[in-house]
C-alpha cells in the first residue's frame, strides 16, 4: 500500500494562535447538534517544536525514518470519529482536502497520516418522540453506506477482523460504525439487531446521561446514579450483543456500570475513547482498578485525544472558558436550532474569535504510558474522539499527526512489537476474540434447541 509522508505544509496553515492560561489556542470549528464537537488548528511556528514532542526521529542503518516505516506497515485502527454527520451534507466533499480549522478529517489527510481503519459514531443526544433516535441512526448509517458506495476505490465496508486486514491489504481504508449511546436503539433489542445486520460493530451503552437501563459517567458534571449500574434489561442488551458478535462499548458508563458489564459479558469490551483517571482526575477517565480489570477481561482502552479530558489543567481552563461564554453558546442552540448547519457556522465563528485551550503532545504520551503500564501492552489502542471535540493537543491538531503518535511511542522506549499493538493490533485481537465467542454461543444455544431423542 502506497502512502505519501507528511510534507511540511502540513498544519502551516498560518491560523493565527493565542496563548491562554499557559494553553496554546487557535480557531475550532463545529459541526454537531450540540456545542464544542469539533476542531482546531495550529500556527507553523509551533511545529518545530511540537513535531518532535515524543523524542527525535530513531533512523535506520541507511538513514530511513524508522517511526514513519513502523507506521507505514502496521494496520493503524481508530474507534472514534464523529465526522459522519458531515456525510449527510451533500456541500461537504470527503475528497477535498480541507483546512484543519474545518475539521479533524477528510481523505486526503486520513490518507497522509497513515489510517487504515475508522468506526464513524452514530451519535445523536436525547430524541422526543418514539423511534425518532432509531430513525435518526438510520440515517447516519446509511450516508455512511452511500460514502463507502461512492467512493469504492478508495474505502470498503468492513463487518470482521477479516475483512478489514483483506481492505488494508488492498490499499483501501476500512470503514466500520460504532453507535454511541444506548438511549438510541429506544430499549428495543431488534433495534439492536438491526444495527448490528447494517454493519453496527460496537454500541457504547450510555453517553452523557442514564438511559433506562444502564448509568452513565457524566460528562460536565457528576450525575446521580439510577441504577446502580445495569438493569436486568441492560444485562439482556450486553449478552445480546455478544451472541452477536458486537463488541460492548464502557466508554461513557458509570463505574458500577463498567463493574456490572464486565460480571456479566462473556467476550472482552472495549472503551472506545476514554483516558487514563490517574493521569487526569476526570469522570470521563478510566481508573487503575477498572484498567486492571479491563485487561483481565481481555479488553482494551482506546485513548481519548481531547485536552479537557486528559488535562486538568485544561480542564479548568475550558470551566473558565464556558463560564465567560456559555450563554452566548446558548443563544447560538437555540436561535438555530431547528439549522444545523447555520448552528455549525455560528460556533465556528465564536470559536474563531475565542479559541479553547489545548495541551501538549507530551501530556496525551503520558495517557498512553500509564495505560501500557498498568493494563498491559495488549490492552491499549487509540480512540482520538476526532471532529467530537473542539481541541486536540498541540501537535496532533488533525489527522495527518498520526504518524508523530508512532514517532512518540518509539521515543517513550516503546518497542516497535507494542507501539504496532497500540495502532490498531489490539483492538483487532479484541473484535476476532467477541467474533469467536459469538460463534460459540451461537453453537451453544443451536445445541440447546436441537431436539432430544431416546
Amino acid at each position: 500500500m502506497s502512502r505519501l509522508p507528511r510534507g511540511p505544509e502540513v498544519g502551516m496553515l498560518g491560523s493565527p494562535v493565542v496563548i491562554w492560561r499557559g494553553f496554546v489556542a487557535s480557531p475550532c470549528r463545529l459541526d454537531c447538534e450540540v456545542p464544542m464537537r469539533n476542531t482546531i488548528a495550529v500556527a507553523g511556528a509551533l511545529l518545530s517544536v511540537v513535531a518532535c514532542a515524543g523524542g527525535k526521529p530513531r533512523q535506520d542503518a541507511n538513514g530511513a525514518d524508522a517511526a514513519w516505516e513502523l507506521h507505514r506497515t502496521a494496520i493503524v485502527v481508530d474507534t472514534h470519529s464523529d465526522t459522519t454527520p458531515r456525510f449527510e451534507d451533500p456541500e461537504w466533499d470527503f475528497l477535498q482536502r480541507h483546512d484543519p480549522s474545518d475539521g479533524h478529517m477528510d481523505l486526503p489527510r486520513m490518507r497522509e497520516g497513515g489510517l487504515d481503519v475508522q468506526f464513524w459514531s452514530i451519535y445523536m443526544g436525547q430524541r422526543e418522540g418514539e423511534g425518532r433516535a432509531i430513525r435518526e441512526a438510520l440515517q447516519r448509517i446509511d450516508a455512511v453506506h452511500r460514502l463507502v458506495d461512492q467512493h469504492p476505490d478508495e474505502l470498503g465496508l468492513a463487518t470482521n477482523v477479516e475483512e478489514i486486514r483483506k481492505l488494508v491489504a488492498e490499499g483501501r481504508i476500512a470503514c466500520l460504525m460504532g453507535v454511541e449511546g444506548g438511549h438510541i436503539i429506544e430499549n428495543d433489542l431488534a433495534a439492536l439487531r438491526s444495527f448490528y445486520r447494517l454493519g453496527v460493530r460496537y454500541l457504547t451503552l450510555t453517553h452523557s446521561f442514564h438511559t433506562d437501563w444502564a448509568d452513565s459517567s457524566g460528562t460536565g458534571r457528576d450525575l446521580e446514579p439510577l441504577h446502580h449500574g445495569l438493569t436486568e434489561f441492560g444485562e439482556e442488551v450486553v449478552l445480546t450483543m455478544n451472541r452477536l458478535g458486537m463488541m460492548v462499548d464502557v466508554s461513557h458508563v458509570s463505574d458500577e456500570t463498567f463493574s456490572d458489564v464486565l460480571a456479566v459479558s462473556r467476550a472482552p469490551v472495549i472503551a472506545s475513547h476514554s483516558s487514563a483517571r490517574a493521569v487526569a482526575n476526570h469522570r470521563r477517565n478510566v481508573s487503575d482498578d477498572m484498567l486492571r480489570a479491563l485487561a483481565e477481561n481481555g479488553g482494551v482502552i482506546m485513548i481519548n485525544f481531547y485536552p479537557v479530558y486528559i488535562d486538568e489543567e485544561a480542564n479548568r481552563a475550558a470551566d473558565a472558558y464556558y463560564q465567560k461564554w456559555g450563554r452566548r453558546m446558548a443563544e447560538i442552540q437555540k436561535a438555530h436550532a431547528d439549522d444545523p448547519k447555520a448552528r455549525a457556522k455560528a460556533y465556528r465563528a465564536q470559536t474563531s474569535a475565542h479559541p479553547l485551550p489545548q495541551t501538549s503532545f507530551d501530556v496525551l504520551l503520558d495517557h498512553f504510558d500509564h495505560a501500557i503500564v498498568v493494563a498491559g501492552p495488549d490492552h491499549v489502542g487509540i480512540g482520538a474522539d476526532w471532529d467530537g471535540v473542539p481541541s486536540m493537543p498541540v501537535g496532533m491538531e488533525d489527522v495527518t499527526f498520526l504518524p508523530e503518535l508512532t514517532r512518540g511511542l518509539l521515543g517513550r522506549g516503546h518497542s516497535p512489537e507494542v507501539v504496532r499493538k497500540v495502532l490498531g493490533e489490539n483492538l483487532l485481537r479484541v473484535m476476532a476474540e467477541v467474533e469467536t465467542v459469538a460463534e460459540h454461543l451461537r453453537e451453544e444455544m443451536s445445541a440447546e434447541s436441537a431436539p432430544s431423542h431416546p
